[in-house]
């Protein structure tokens, strides 16, 4: 029997239809078009350009040749709305209206981020070349104002009185703040009822509180009822009563975020409510828990007016925050801006320079310390965990060895029945 050759399939069978790039995708059978999913596209690129030309050229004939309106900031902002109008009307051409509104919405975020960063750059550009005069010297990092006047040069006095008094005003605040903030959040979120509601109430109550109501609670409570007398150490009750609300508001909703399977697999096993609070919930919140701490210290470290009214103001070293007027980095900063003398100026630019490079360093020690994720170990835990392990397989090898004796025979396996005597 013969069999016939296999004709070939024709060359249309395996040829694909290619759209050109400029066709329109095809439509789909329910009549929607599909959307795009990718990055930015080159009419992307075009329309914002184009779009933020025509935004300048607008505004500057609006302002120079039409309106009689003057001013750097009412350019930026009369051109940012004129920008915003453009890049809408160039995008809907080529996009429906869903579309429009998310690059719109798109441009603003990212809008408010640009000017938000822009005006940090400018605040620290700003202070370091304010305090550029100040900064080189290197008596400005370690003597006090003991010495020195408001006429003196730059080559005399410093600020190491307020860098003490800072770290030790801070250092007192924190310890104060971050258990007991700790605790009432913990306490919040595991100890659900009327008074976790009523403490939560009061403590979002209190992060509105004004710096100087907490620097007048504490100045008549202690310094007046006790009769302590202004020291680091009021200062410091001051600080916490701000840092509190603030570390006890975030670290609330940080464990929040913890899952509750975490909770039921821990009491699952038997353990108690605090061993999960202790092992479970804080390790697993670490990392927020330090932005939390951190965001404490942010609102401590620059205030003012309750270490005017708590501490005083003393040109002097005073390295004992128990006794005696004691002065911080934004007192000073704030005394030696108030002067009309130059040096003095700069000296306050230098200061508060020095003050946001000692906030950074601080929390870059807490990023450190604090902000491993959860499960995560250091070096000396792993190096534990490691020992553990060893002794365990040690201790398992010696028992192994027990059992099966000397001969290396292992013995026989116990009855079923251990309690019944065998006949």
């Amino acid at each position: 029997m013969t069999l016939a050759p296999e004709t070939p399939p024709p060359a249309t069978a395996h040829r694909r239809t290619v759209l050109p790039a400029s066709r329109p995708r095809p439509v789909e059978p329910g009549g929607e078009r599909r959307r795009s999913l990718g990055l930015s596209r080159a009419t992307d690129t075009y329309a914002l350009l184009g779009a933020a030309c025509a935004a300048v050229a607008l505004t500057a004939l609006l302002f120079v040749w039409l309106l009689p309106f003057d001013g750097v900031v009412g350019f930026l902002c009369a051109g940012y709305v004129i920008f915003l109008a453009l890049y809408a009307l160039l995008v809907s051409f080529d996009e429906d209206g869903a579309t429009v509104r998310d690059r719109v919405a798109g441009v603003v975020v990212r809008g408010m981020g640009l000017i938000m960063l822009v005006a940090l750059a400018f605040v620290i550009v700003f202070t370091l070349w304010q305090g550029r005069r100040a900064l080189p010297h290197l008596n400005f990092f370690t003597e006090d104002m003991t010495l020195s006047g408001p006429l003196e040069p730059l080559s005399v006095g410093g600020i190491l009185h307020a860098v003490v008094g800072t770290l030790e005003q801070i250092a007192i605040a924190l310890v104060l703040t971050v258990p007991a903030g700790l605790l009432c959040a913990v306490f919040l979120n595991e100890v659900p009822g009327r008074f976790a509601r009523f403490v939560r109430t009061i403590v979002e109550a209190m992060t509105a509180l004004p710096s100087i109501v907490a620097g007048l609670f504490v100045y008549a409570t202690v310094i007046l009822g006790l009769g302590t007398g202004r020291s680091g150490l009021a200062a410091s009750l001051a600080l916490a009563v701000m840092m509190l609300p603030i570390i006890i508001r975030a670290s609330d909703v940080v464990l929040r975020l913890v899952p509750g399977t975490l909770r039921e697999a821990s009491y699952a096993l038997g353990t108690s409510r605090w061993r999960t609070a202790w092992h479970v919930v804080l390790p697993t919140a670490r990392s927020g828990l330090t932005t939390s701490v951190i965001l404490g210290t942010a609102r401590g470290v620059g205030e003012t007016s309750p270490v005017l009214l708590t501490a005083g103001f003393t040109a002097e070293m005073n390295a004992d925050p128990f006794d005696g007027a004691q002065v911080s980095l934004p007192l000073a900063a704030f005394q030696f801006v108030a002067s009309p003398e130059p040096a003095m100026i700069a000296r306050g630019f230098g200061t508060a320079a020095t003050l946001m490079a000692l906030v950074l360093l601080l929390f870059v020690l807490a990023r450190v310390i604090g902000g491993r994720a959860p499960g995560q170990l250091t070096r000396r835990q792993t190096h534990r965990r490691v020992l553990a392990s060893r002794r365990d397989a040690e201790r398992f090898a010696t028992r192994t060895r027990t059992r099966t004796g000397e001969d290396g025979r292992t013995p026989p396996a116990p009855s079923a029945h251990p309690f019944r005597s065998s006949p």
